[in-house]
């Protein structure tokens, strides 16, 4: 099975400009996340899908593969099928660029189900939140699925929402609520469907472009992961993500 993973990188970040190639230990943001995404055990590929020169020079001069795509695609999965449409494979991964220390595990755990079911359309992960914090956040995405693990529904809100609770610790501690790590994997099949979807109500209401797929009717299989996961939306991750390396090494 030809599996490919596309890191979209996108230089114009509205929370922090540039995140892609801020230094952390010598290493650019990108670069820490292309090499963790090479160690994955099933991936054949990686691409970087950028939509500016500067970064596709900054990607090309740590020898990644990089390809443009244009500036006005609003999402990453755009990005991702565009890119797609010019490669054959029979999965691609979804990875997003500002995640300097993504599990290679963990790509390896969304891709798992597409093996074992040729029917699997698309997968991603979720990991439980075990933090007020966590649950609380409006930049960390929530996820509630059904019985077989297919996506309800996804929110930056608190879901589901626990009305016998009295406090928020309450809250997390009485309920499964799960928090959605953004990244997916489509069957081929699933990138030619998803590249002709129209934007729907509760994308744009919500600011969540998964709910999309949701909207048309798609199936999203949930994978639960216990690896770890650090995403850089603004300054303050930026420095979480430079102590974390410094304590790792």
């Amino acid at each position: 099975m030809n599996i490919v993973g596309i890191i979209p990188a996108r230089f114009a970040s509205t929370r922090l400009m540039g995140k892609l190639l801020a230094n952390i230990g010598g290493k650019t943001v990108i670069q820490h996340t292309y090499e963790n995404a090479k160690k994955s055990k099933l991936m054949n590929d990686v691409i970087i899908a950028v939509d500016d020169e500067v970064l596709y020079k900054a990607v090309r001069s740590f020898g990644a593969k990089a390809k443009l795509t244009p500036k006005e695609f609003l999402t990453s999965t755009e990005r991702v099928a565009y890119i797609a449409s010019e490669m054959s494979a029979d999965v691609f991964l979804n990875i997003p660029g500002a995640n300097p220390f993504v599990s290679p595990k963990m790509l390896d755990q969304v891709i798992e189900p597409h093996l074992f079911d040729p029917d699997t359309f698309i997968t991603t992960l979720a990991k439980k939140i075990e933090s007020v914090d966590e649950m609380k956040s409006t930049v960390v995405p929530k996820v509630v699925f059904d019985y077989n693990n297919h996506a309800l529904y996804f929110s930056y809100s608190p879901i589901p929402f626990v009305k016998d609770a009295k406090t928020n610790i309450e809250k997390v501690f009485s309920a499964e609520i799960y928090k959605h790590i953004e990244i997916y994997a489509y069957s081929n099949e699933a990138i030619e469907t998803i590249s002709n979807l129209a934007p729907t109500d509760l994308e744009r209401i919500e600011k969540l472009e998964q709910l999309r797929l949701l909207e048309h009717g798609l199936k999203i299989k949930m994978v639960v992961t216990e690896e770890e996961y650090l995403t850089i939306n603004n300054q303050t991750d930026l420095e979480i993500a430079r102590k974390y390396f410094e304590n790792k090494k």
